[in-house]
């Protein structure tokens, strides 16, 4: 049964980019709390840390693109993480399910969690993207992802490579999912941003049934540093937001128009 906790905009008749929002939401629904060793303030002090705020927004105001928005927060699953122990995350307890919050403090007991329904959601969730990734492919060939993320001005304690340069804005991929021309097009359509390429976070996502054997499918990651758009307060400043999403655009509708599909 499909999750009721993210959003899917097909645009795949028109459209070869997909924008991703993973980690814009701050949900948790109420029959999960029980499993947090944490009060309810200190779990959403960690919601404010941790969220990528306003990614779904930013998203959500471009045209001319699938779209896919989670909406629950990543405290309750984390729908981009490797469901395995090949997910590096795991060593700081931020796998699939997250037991630890930025501090590297404890903050769920998954003994006392659901997880069937967990990975439930997990699963619907990639099932879901990946069914799109296949759709735009069968129309187009290929199929552009934009993931879409936001990270805060200085390293939290759980980061694993705190020591790199925290630049306005770090542009991640994979060689074998991102084409030179694609990185190039992202990048010009960013360039009023100091941008560094896979640092301090790195890859993309791609869903695991293409992963590393479809270069048919591209992705490039937005690591946005959030004070270019928001205030210490986690207001937001709208002319900042204005220009992100008018360089997403750019970016969108250079890779739509692309026919050749070399970006």
């Amino acid at each position: 049964m499909p999750s009721p906790y993210f959003r899917i905009t097909d645009l795949s008749a028109s459209s070869p980019v997909i924008l991703h929002a993973p980690h814009g939401g701050r949900l948790i629904p109420a029959e999960h709390l029980g499993a947090y060793v944490v009060s309810a303030d200190e779990l959403e002090v960690e919601k404010d840390i941790m969220t990528d705020h306003f990614t779904d927004v930013l998203v959500g105001g471009i045209t001319g693109a699938s779209s896919v928005i989670n909406e629950l927060s990543r405290f309750a699953v984390d729908v981009e993480r490797f469901p395995d122990e090949t997910e590096e995350m795991n060593a700081v307890g931020m796998g699939v399910l997250y037991t630890h919050g930025s501090r590297g403090q404890q903050i769920r007991d998954l003994h006392n969690a659901d997880r069937p329904a967990l990975m439930q959601h997990f699963d619907a969730y990639s099932a879901a993207f990946t069914d799109l990734v296949n759709a735009t492919l069968r129309i187009h060939g290929r199929a552009v992802i934009i993931d879409v993320h936001s990270y805060p001005e200085h390293a939290l304690a759980y980061e694993l490579h705190a020591e790199q340069p925290r630049p306005e804005l770090c542009l991640g991929f994979e060689d074998f999912h991102a084409s030179t021309e694609l990185v190039h097009t992202a990048t010009d359509a960013f360039a009023q941003l100091q941008l560094l390429a896979n640092g301090p976070f790195a890859d993309a996502y791609v869903p695991l049934e293409h992963y590393g054997t479809d270069a048919r499918v591209q992705s490039v990651m937005l690591e946005i540093r959030r004070d270019v758009y928001l205030q210490d307060s986690l207001e937001l400043k709208p002319e900042p937001l204005h220009g992100l999403q008018e360089s997403l655009q750019q970016l969108v509708d250079a890779v739509a128009r692309d026919a050749h599909g070399d970006v």
